[in-house]
């Protein structure tokens, strides 16, 4: 069992919090730990999916008084958006009678709908969280290259060998585009969304060009940006917004985006193993991919994640920023050798980071230049943790 760095930011919501909404795409473990977490207080667990379930909260008002006293974990709570409205009333009445946290854990997946719904609807009493699959400070330093070619989802990640993994995330992404997406409400045709998906796995970390995207698919421009917003929702895809500060130089304006799971990348363009992501033009742009978002999620939520490009050729591949705290400036090199751009010095004199990194596949740690360090990906994460 991998232990799960999130444990504890949802142990410590719900000791302040009335409800948890715990988000993510399938197969990430929200269950796994939700029941883990369940399994250490009095609780009940309900899977809206499950009919036998879903038929207790036939009435909901009353089951759920039933159990006033335990936490209430609900699977697949975008199933079933019109008992959001019953738990206002039932959080409600629970701090008026002194039991104001530690109610409902609540899981599902970041459908745009689920989000405006329990926000409208519960706002003043429920708490957020994303779960990502396996990152590199859960995993650890030696499996480094593994997490990065099967991707973080934990079936993928622990399957017996390298082609059961891709068979798995073959079948996940056909499951996701024809059953779970429509689900959620998109009336997209799965064809179609593959086609975009693969496109942006083929474009992985590069300007989103919505008119080149367009033409290709043979769309209308606002519907390929839609198409965009869709997949970020549901934390599929990662829209890495620009530095906007003034330094006086021309900046680029566009997002760049990412396929957020490397495992779920290399699937798209059917790449099985570490040797055949090596031969293809992929591996750099997603090694970044995978960089960044391990250096988010172990950044957490506080820290401001951006990227830097300037029209003369200046740029940092990601910028980290604390409020009250450091800025980072990491460029990412899948080498064992990494060098220095001229555009990451000259970037660097703009943005004055307190830091600056240069993230390459080995472990040693040594200076490049005065301020600048060549890096492994698990020391950073258990840096930029600690923040």
């Amino acid at each position: 069992m991998i232990e799960r760095r999130l444990r504890t930011v949802v142990e410590e919501r719900l000791a302040s919090q009335a409800a948890v909404c715990l988000l993510g795409p399938r197969q990430t473990g929200k269950t796994t730990l939700a029941l883990e977490i369940a399994g250490s207080r009095p609780s009940v667990y309900l899977d809206l999916e499950s009919p036998a379930d879903a038929a207790r909260l036939s009435e909901p008002e009353l089951y759920l008084d039933q159990h006033r006293d335990e936490l209430v974990v609900v699977d697949e709570i975008q199933r079933s958006p019109g008992l959001f409205e019953v738990l206002r009333g039932v959080i409600d009445r629970g701090r008026r009678e002194g039991r104001g946290t530690g109610m409902f854990l609540l899981l599902g997946s970041a459908s745009p709908a689920l989000l405006r719904q329990s926000g409208e609807t519960l706002a003043g009493r429920i708490s957020y969280l994303e779960l990502e699959g396996f990152t590199v400070d859960e995993t650890g330093r030696d499996e480094v290259e593994r997490l990065w070619v099967r991707g973080g989802f934990p079936l993928s990640f622990l399957a017996a060998d390298d082609r059961t993994s891709l068979a798995w995330r073959q079948d996940f992404i056909r499951t996701y585009l024809e059953r779970d997406i429509p689900q959620l409400g998109s009336r997209v045709p799965a064809e179609t969304l593959r086609r975009f998906w693969t496109m942006l796995a083929h474009r992985q970390g590069a300007p989103f060009n919505a008119t080149d995207l367009a033409r290709s698919l043979g769309l209308a421009v606002s519907t390929a940006s839609r198409y965009l917003d869709l997949m970020v929702d549901l934390m599929l895809v990662r829209r890495l917004e620009p530095w906007t500060a003034n330094v006086g130089k021309r900046l680029t304006r566009t997002p760049r985006a990412f396929v957020r799971d490397s495992g779920i990348l290399h699937a798209l363009l059917g790449l099985e193993d570490r040797d055949a992501i090596l031969g293809h033009p992929i591996a750099g742009p997603s090694w970044e991919g995978f960089v960044i978002e391990n250096l988010i999620a172990a950044a957490g939520p506080r820290a401001e994640a951006c990227f830097f490009r300037s029209s003369g050729g200046a740029e940092i591949d990601l910028v980290l920023e604390w409020p009250g705290g450091p800025r980072w400036a990491v460029e990412i090199k899948r080498s064992l050798t990494p060098k220095l751009t001229k555009g990451f010095r000259a970037a660097s004199e703009d943005i004055q980071p307190d830091c600056g990194f240069v993230v390459y596949p080995g472990q040693e740690r040594y200076p490049v230049k005065p301020g600048v360090e060549a890096i492994g990906l698990a020391e950073i994460a258990e840096l930029a943790r600690r923040i």
